[in-house]
């Protein structure tokens, strides 16, 4: 008999039924709907009274503010329903790119979300490769920052690339990529790029050699896609294969990210099922994060573990 209950937020709820699959419980029963002003309305239809609930929600491209909004009702609910904790299941964290001031007057809006979950009643936070792990000081309750390193290495490792480079499109990832070309036991390399506006930005130098090579770009996640792609651009130009890899674990893709990684004719595209894509480009490939996520659950309510388990 389980001693928690999984539920799931409008984003993705096949994704969540995929984790209570793994565990073989079902999914939990809850009413999510808009009233004609605008307001959303979340409501529990079973009782858990005493026990530890789940909540999986995750930033969708787009709707990103209407789910997390949603996220903080059913939180508020769960807790007024008697939940002995609320354990936040959110693979992709919105709002994670703004976690420092760039420019001045700007805000944090990562601190500023994290601050309202926590307010809102949530005890636990699991997440998965934040853009910066400082993100977890942030919250004022316990975070498990998953990584999908393991979970990438193993698709890499069975692919068995010829002279294949890991590539970090810049300076940001690089500590993340050393650690990935490490363990897949390939050499790194580093774009240095510059920024003129938000979601604008040039390779102006490869650090690294990858004449013949094959590279692997190596990003926490991908927006508009104009880095990647540039990105690709500049490694060809500097002598590399034409066959060129993307591994990125949230697949964000906003504005022309679809038609612009069509374009680029990347080789392959891999990126984790953090966030649903309706409209997947050319040669997309999804490795589920849904079993390592039950297991992390399970550990979680049987006060296991949870690092050894990525």
């Amino acid at each position: 008999m389980t001693t928690f209950k999984i539920f799931s937020g409008s984003s993705n709820p096949a994704f969540a039924q995929q984790i209570c699959d793994e565990l073989n419980i079902p999914l939990g029963k809850m009413t999510i709907k808009t009233f004609e002003c605008g307001e959303t309305y979340v409501k529990f239809d079973e009782t858990f009274r005493g026990q530890d609930v789940f909540l999986v929600q995750t930033g969708r491209t787009g709707r990103m503010n209407d789910d997390l909004v949603e996220l903080l009702l059913m939180i508020d609910a769960a807790k007024r329903s008697f939940a002995e904790k609320v354990h936040v299941i959110m693979p992709y964290f919105a709002y994670s790119r703004q976690d420092k001031i760039h420019a001045a007057r700007e805000g944090i809006s990562a601190k500023l979300w994290a601050n309202m979950l926590t307010r809102a009643g949530a005890d636990h936070v699991i997440t998965m490769h934040l853009h910066s792990d400082q993100i977890q000081g942030f919250f004022d309750c316990p975070v498990d920052n998953l990584s999908p390193r393991k979970l990438l290495l193993e698709y890499f490792q069975k692919k068995n690339l010829k002279d294949a480079v890991i590539v970090s499109p810049d300076a940001g990832g690089a500590k993340e990529a050393k650690k990935f070309a490490d363990e897949l036991g390939v050499p790194l390399v580093i774009l240095h790029k510059t920024r003129a506006a938000h979601n604008v930005s040039a390779v102006t130098h490869v650090i690294g050699d990858v004449v013949g090579k094959t590279p692997i770009i190596l990003d926490d996640l991908v927006d508009t896609a104009g880095s990647v792609c540039n990105a690709k651009e500049g490694l060809i130009a500097a002598g590399s294969q034409k066959d060129v890899y993307l591994a990125t674990t949230h697949a964000v893709f906003s504005g022309p990210a679809q038609e612009r990684l069509s374009e680029a004719n990347f080789k392959e595209i891999i990126a984790t099922d953090s966030l649903p894509v309706e409209h997947p480009p050319k040669n997309f490939k999804i490795l589920s994060i849904a079993p390592l996520l039950a297991k992390v659950v399970q550990n979680v309510a049987d006060h296991q573990s949870v690092s050894k388990l990525y």
